[in-house]
């Protein structure tokens, strides 16, 4: 039961994390406009609100129901394999799969428009991910983030290393030295 909270508080927790940071930053900020860069280190870490109706990378624009329908099913499929299949008996991937699905949850969110844009501007109905962390680096710029990204990587990241785990499986009788 533990690592079914464990899972649950990760998941709740990181989207909260996730959309009242978005939400606390675009009220702040306001909408995406030119020159809305607040630089934390100046040239290098600022904050700027950005919308993404893509997916990675802003891959895919104007797919946000698609991305949408995916997010759906990687929530279902995280589920299943937590709770049917028995993942939540690994600590690592409980906290893996936690990470994964508060992300997931925070861009859903977005994703079907469930938010309202900031007073002052126009009350459309968006459906794009809202981004602000702006990460630079001398004339290379990476692609606005947000909290929900982070842990859909770091997730993702631990899966990753879960899977390349090496693991003894032998029986017991494949040991090498007891066959000369």
């Amino acid at each position: 039961m533990t690592r079914y909270a464990l899972f649950g508080c990760l998941a709740a927790g990181g989207c909260a994390a996730d959309l009242i940071s978005k939400t606390l930053v675009f009220q702040w900020r306001g909408m995406p406009r030119e020159d809305n860069v607040y630089w934390l280190w100046e040239g290098y870490v600022g904050i700027e609100t950005a919308l993404n109706n893509g997916a990675l990378f802003g891959l895919g624009q104007g797919g946000s129901q698609y991305f949408a329908a995916l997010s759906v099913v990687a929530a279902i499929g995280i589920c299943v394999w937590l709770f049917r299949f028995g993942a939540a008996h690994d600590r690592f991937l409980t906290i893996a799969l936690g990470c994964v699905m508060g992300g997931v949850l925070g861009n859903l969110y977005d994703r079907l428009g469930l938010w309202s844009p900031p007073a002052g501007a126009a009350q459309e109905h968006y459906t794009g991910v809202r981004d602000w962390i702006l990460w630079r680096y001398g004339k290379w710029t990476w692609p606005n983030f947000n909290i929900a990204d982070c842990l859909l990587v770091c997730g993702a990241f631990c899966l990753v290393c879960q899977a390349l785990m090496v693991k003894d499986v032998g029986d017991g009788d494949s040991n090498e030295s007891s066959k000369v």
